[in-house]
């Protein structure tokens, strides 16, 4: 596969795939004709028996061919209960290598999830340079709107601040991850709406329930995992497009060990590289 030493070729290259372990994670359906102002809540019917561990951490590295582009850290931060229902506090940190040339990719967003499996808020900050920049979303599913503000720390200063209906459950660009390790292990195909870039759009994951054994430098056996894969049909911000796939662990934790993404010039990979979840290890392959 060759690489390209191009500044505005590499960026649209690169940026979407660390931003990117959220694999599936810039989707959702245009629903710009929704005109139902009836007082009605959105639907909220998912639940999982898989367990979110706070203090789990997850590392991943990002390659382009053989060339290391840099890292992905996710991390769940804590969880907390409010009025008998359960949230969880999670965050990733996106880091590009020194020295790979033409790009400086610092970046981090966070997201708070339910157990249901739906945000209630989310914020992604760009650190490249200062002063730091920043988007965040209010999910009001009782009002049915997500409020949307952008800016920037030091000086402070609130750029815009709007609202967007809420007709239905959307992802945002990092609890879209955890959606896709809750459904892990099924058989079945869905249209996972999501709200990323200030726009509603529609990715579809087809996920499968066959057990298969899959290596990486971090393990010395291979793997029992699931997997999935999907497709979009829009190019998404940094010119992630097109198919994608990931392996996930065949237990409880449903850990992703690896991840292949298309982007405008080609193809990337995520390999799960360190780990931090009390008493897992990756479960070996047996078949």
């Amino acid at each position: 596969m060759k690489f390209f030493f191009n500044s505005f070729s590499l960026k649209i290259s690169i940026l979407p795939i660390l931003s990117l372990i959220f694999i599936f994670f810039f989707c959702s359906s245009s629903d710009n004709n929704s005109k139902n102002k009836t007082k009605k809540q959105v639907e909220i019917n998912f639940q999982s028996e898989k367990p979110l561990v706070p203090g789990e951490e997850l590392t991943y590295v990002v390659s382009y061919s053989l060339i290391k582009l840099g890292e992905v850290k996710i991390k769940v931060r804590d969880k907390k209960t409010v009025n008998n229902k359960t949230y969880y506090s999670t965050i990733s940190y996106i880091d590009s290598y020194s020295g790979i040339p033409f790009v400086t990719l610092h970046q981090t967003y966070e997201s708070n999830i339910s157990s249901e499996n739906y945000p209630t808020f989310f914020r992604g900050v760009s650190k490249e340079e200062e002063p730091y920049t920043y988007t965040e979303y209010y999910f009001n599913y009782d009002e049915k709107k997500i409020r949307v503000k952008k800016g920037r720390f030091k000086p402070a200063k609130v750029w815009s601040d709007s609202t967007e209906t809420l007709d239905k459950i959307y992802q945002d660009g990092l609890s879209i991850f955890f959606y896709a390790r809750m459904n892990s292990g099924q058989n079945k195909s869905v249209d996972v709406p999501c709200f990323v870039t200030e726009r509603k759009v529609t990715t579809k994951i087809n996920f499968y329930k066959e057990v298969t054994d899959v290596s990486i430098d971090a393990v010395d056996y291979d793997i029992s995992c699931v997997r999935l894969d999907g497709e979009m049909d829009f190019i998404s911000i940094f010119g992630l497009t097109g198919y994608f796939e990931g392996w996930f662990t065949n237990d409880e934790a449903s850990i992703p060990i690896v991840a292949n993404m298309k982007v405008l010039i080609g193809n990337v990979r995520l390999e799960l590289v360190k780990w931090k979840r009390e008493g897992w290890l990756p479960p070996r392959f047996k078949g």
